[in-house]
């Protein structure tokens, strides 16, 4: 299938650079796959699209204060984000501003006051803007991060290092469930949910299940490629417990809905599925769901609206075919739904 499918035009406007002040508040698209009706609500009112026994599925990542900021000696600004640490304090980085910098570089990152935390060094480049550094600092990445670093929202969100701003998107770039620290990104789906309409929505019957996957940062990189089937998706790592493969495959054998909530959720049912069971499993997951793939567990889906040309359109385009997403994007668009992390839902039954 060639990328140029998954391509379609965004006023810049509907980008959305703030969440709504309650989460539940976001407007919500409703696609029916089976006649490509739509209908537009609010996300408080899912429920009213549910049934007693479907079982949402989340994501419990937890994201991770991994944007940072540096220095050169020579007081040249650079900008980071942490990927993973190896031990002995060193750290894989998607750095900025990198490019004057050799092998044996000294730098110095900042702390959210802006003062010098600690010395690094530049190890090697990796290419694509990928670099390993050797921090100066016997503290785990999750200390050194708490002390420099900030939520790290998209490029597509414009934020300086402005400490209130990041007050903020730290506890909005964040689900109300999260509890697994790991994430470079937020699998955005759940950030609409809050705790009343979780409680409201078990009293109605609806069951909930927990998988984690730690979202990277390449689940913001584009499809190159001419063709998808040629694009190489990114690594993420994953688990799933008995207790919650439990849950889901009761849902499932008493005729429930297994909803994924985004495509991070959706991403790990596929992965772990047996037939039309999951078992518990752990490790990493390069699935790529694109036009053609036959789902095995999941039955609808709660997902954001994505970019052009990405994996997680190639996923939703899978899921309820490709005329009838872009169908509903232009929908969506005319009716001035808010895009990307901050924006809007969707739920596709």
């Amino acid at each position: 299938m060639r990328t140029e499918k998954l391509n379609y035009d965004l006023p810049p406007e509907l980008i959305a650079q703030e969440p709504v002040s309650v989460r539940s508040d976001s407007r919500l698209l409703v696609l029916s796959r089976a006649g490509g009706e739509m209908l537009d609500s609010q996300f408080s009112r899912l429920g009213d699209f549910l049934l007693p026994g479907d079982c949402l599925v989340l994501n419990d990542t937890k994201v991770m204060p991994a944007r940072f900021f540096a220095r050169r000696p020579t007081a040249g600004k650079l900008e980071g984000l942490f990927l993973c640490e190896h031990g002995d304090g060193i750290w894989t980085v998607y750095l900025k501003g990198a490019r004057r910098l050799k092998p044996g570089a000294p730098l110095y990152l900042k702390d959210k006051q802006k003062a010098d935390f600690c010395r690094a060094v530049l190890l090697e480049k990796l290419g694509g803007g990928k670099c390993r550094l050797r921090l100066a600092t016997q503290a785990g990445p999750e200390t050194v991060l708490e002390r420099i670093g900030f939520p790290p929202l998209p490029p597509y969100i414009s934020r300086d290092d402005d400490i209130d701003r990041a007050a903020a998107d730290s506890t909005r770039y964040q689900t109300v469930y999260a509890r697994r620290p790991g994430a470079v990104a937020a699998p955005t789906a759940g950030l609409h949910f809050t705790e009343p309409l979780i409680e409201q929505l078990k009293k109605a019957g609806i069951s909930f299940a927990f998988i984690t996957l730690h979202v990277g940062a390449g689940t913001f990189k584009p499809i190159s490629s001419h063709n998808i089937e040629e694009h190489q998706i990114h690594e993420e790592r994953f688990g799933i417990d008995e207790q919650n493969a439990r849950a889901i495959n009761a849902a499932k054998d008493r005729g429930g809905r297994i909803i994924g909530v985004g495509t991070t959720s959706t991403r790990v049912l596929e992965t772990v599925a047996a037939g039309s069971q999951i078992r518990p499993a752990a490790g990493t997951t390069e699935l790529f769901i694109r036009p053609g793939y036959e789902f095995k567990m999941t039955d609808a889906l709660i997902t954001n609206f994505h970019l052009p040309k990405s994996s997680l359109l190639a996923l939703v385009t899978a899921f309820a075919g490709l005329d009838e997403i872009l169908a509903a994007y232009r929908h969506a668009i005319e009716q001035r739904y808010r895009f990307y992390s901050y924006g809007d839902a969707m739920l596709i039954i």
